[in-house]
């Protein structure tokens, strides 16, 4: 009776077996089958039909019984298989598996193979990318990153600072064709460039708010014009730290000099090829997939329009971006990720 009782208390149990349980243990209680099936709010036919089980049975006959019908036809052998091959194996010329490619190896059926990838969420026909740095301080700089993150100093405001380069004023060669139920809007894949232009955004990491200007050049000259107006937007007596890449912009005796002549600013790079690091490139593929991709400018000054009203919106509802992973746990998994490369290349 207490596997009847768990499975009637536990929450993944299936309905069927849950009201079943309830009715054995409401019968253990006394009740004869109408008090039960009023009760329980079913028909006093179906508490007639478990409790008899029950009696036989046990409680192993609250189960149901097999059913009639062909049995499966594709083993575990055969699945196993499947998986195996498609992570340890590649077709003959081939780089990756492609559902007919897996049937024809394994004799099963293109929607059977279909069936199995999706089980174990194996997708051979996609690729992603990465790159490991090589910065000899990379450990270092992890930890400097993530600690302004997680525990920022008192009396301080943190920025997230890039730029994003080269954002191109493009005019399509023809209008769009809107939206229409079945039919998506559709977009002429050639354009006009009319010139490019750069976003410095520094992001508030506290509460989201982001600094925005747009230049035309992103050289030193224009970086040390950019610290300057975080210089003025933050209050005195809040140091700023100021989290970016290792560009060589960033590094320029220019920037240095301006750095020396404004004490409050503390700089903090990223390690080389981390651009996961630096918050503000999240706050870029917003920028890009909201306004750029489907961007249809005539002008760089219209372009420059849109990014400062893109960023003035953002800033009536900014939303600041969570980090939830220590440094020691990104750590931890680059360390998985170089084991299985290591495993991968023996």
């Amino acid at each position: 009776m207490s596997c009847a009782w768990r499975w009637a208390r536990r929450a993944k149990s299936s309905q069927a077996l849950a009201l079943r349980s309830k009715i054995v243990l409401a019968c253990a209680d006394g009740l004869d089958n109408t008090q039960v099936a009023e009760k329980l709010g079913c028909h006093v036919v179906t508490v007639g039909k478990w409790r008899a089980r029950f009696v036989e049975h046990g409680i192993g006959g609250l189960h149901d019984e097999d059913r009639p019908g062909r049995p499966a036809s594709i083993t575990v052998d055969q699945v196993e298989d499947v998986v195996i091959a498609t992570l340890e194996e590649t077709p003959k010329n081939a780089t990756h598996w492609t559902r007919s490619k897996m049937a024809e190896r394994t004799g099963l059926s293109k929607s059977t193979i279909g069936r199995i990838w999706k089980a174990f969420n194996l997708r051979p026909h996609r690729t992603g990318g990465f790159r490991l740095s090589n910065d000899p301080l990379f450990v270092e700089k992890v930890h400097d990153v993530v600690g302004l993150y997680l525990n920022p100093p008192e009396n301080a405001v943190v920025y997230s600072v890039d730029e994003k380069s080269q954002v191109q004023a493009l005019a399509r060669s023809q209008p769009a064709f809107p939206m229409m139920p079945v039919m998506p809007e559709k977009r002429t894949h050639d354009y006009v460039r009319h010139g490019t232009t750069t976003l410095f955004a520094g992001m508030n990491v506290a509460d989201g708010t982001v600094i925005g200007k747009t230049y035309r050049s992103h050289r030193a000259s224009e970086f040390k014009k950019f610290l300057a107006l975080i210089d003025k937007n933050v209050p005195d007596g809040l140091d700023v730290h100021v989290i970016c890449d290792s560009y060589g912009t960033h590094k320029h005796p220019t920037v240095q000099r301006w750095l020396t002549a404004h004490l409050r600013f503390t700089m903090h790079f990223t390690p080389t090829y981390s651009s996961w690091l630096n918050q503000v490139e999240r706050l870029f593929a917003h920028v890009t997939d909201d306004l750029l991709c489907r961007s249809d400018h005539r002008s760089v000054q219209a372009l420059e329009a849109d990014l400062h009203a893109w960023v003035k919106g953002w800033n009536e509802n900014p939303k600041p971006f969570v980090w939830t992973k220590t440094a020691d746990q990104i750590l931890e998994s680059l360390g998985r990720l170089l084991h299985r490369i290591s495993d991968a290349g023996n």
